[in-house]
């Protein structure tokens, strides 16, 4: 069932890749937009770009680093302030750097640890709290196929991280059933769709363009599923096996 009432989205990593293309993806639909980014210059191109070919579409952008916990505060909230009502908000902002550990680059893997999971609960954070105040939202996180199992090299830290992010939407879901709140959870977990944080990434399975990836993520977000893998062909066969077969096997898709 699509939701048609999520009006107003607030995307955060919108200036490039996944974040993006989703906020092209719901223009289209005539949804309103809350875009935030560190890269302001690409954050008024998409406007300039999306108010034009959607001139009904109220957008708004902001700089933010979601690394700068009270700035992700201030900024959901100043979105609040100026639309009324956030309907959904998008977790996407993350990074991919990495190495082996043990091999000199642990600032990458921190960096990387610090983005894509402890940022992430700030996002969280932010949005449940102007989600309660709504009694009505959907948080929607952006995880990874490689959640599913740990991963060798550039990816180990990643992957770790998007497994923390899973459990991390599990958990809220399970509070809020606990609490029988209306407030709806979505983790979506993409295979390996081209963007700029895996552009330089050569010799990936089953790899698709940006633009459909965006399409389908959004398809997929609109049926507010608890979670969906993304496209769902070949990747929820893939996932059913990834957590099933030896970890030598699984390297492979690595």
């Amino acid at each position: 069932m699509t939701h048609s009432l999520r009006k107003t989205i607030l995307i955060t990593g919108a200036s490039s890749g996944l974040g993006e293309g989703m906020a092209r993806e719901f223009a289209a639909k005539g949804r309103n937009l809350a875009l935030c980014a560190r890269r302001t210059d690409r954050l008024e191109q998409l406007k300039s770009e999306l108010e034009s070919k959607h001139p009904d579409c109220r957008i708004r952008i902001k700089a933010l680093d979601v690394n700068n916990h009270d700035q992700v505060f201030e900024v959901f909230k100043a979105f609040k302030a100026e639309f009324g009502t956030i309907d959904r908000v998008i977790v996407n902002a993350g990074m991919g750097k990495g190495a082996s550990l043990g091999t000199g680059y642990f600032y990458a893997n921190v960096q990387t640890a610090q983005t894509n999971f402890v940022a992430a609960v700030a996002q969280c954070e932010a949005a449940l709290e102007i989600f309660r105040e709504q009694n009505d939202g959907h948080l929607v996180t952006i995880s990874s196929i490689s959640a599913l199992r740990g991963m060798p090299r550039a990816m180990t830290v990643y992957a770790a991280t998007k497994a923390g992010l899973s459990a991390l939407t599990e958990g809220i879901r399970a509070d809020l059933i606990k609490s029988r709140s209306p407030i709806k959870t979505s983790c979506i977990m993409p295979g390996y769709i081209r963007s700029e944080i895996n552009e330089k990434v050569k010799n990936t399975p089953f790899m698709i363009d940006n633009e459909s990836g965006c399409r389908l993520l959004v398809k997929a977000i609109e049926k507010e599923p608890v979670k969906a893998y993304v496209p769902s062909w070949p990747w929820a066969l893939i996932g059913f096996l990834m957590k099933r077969l030896p970890l030598k096997m699984v390297m492979k898709l690595g």
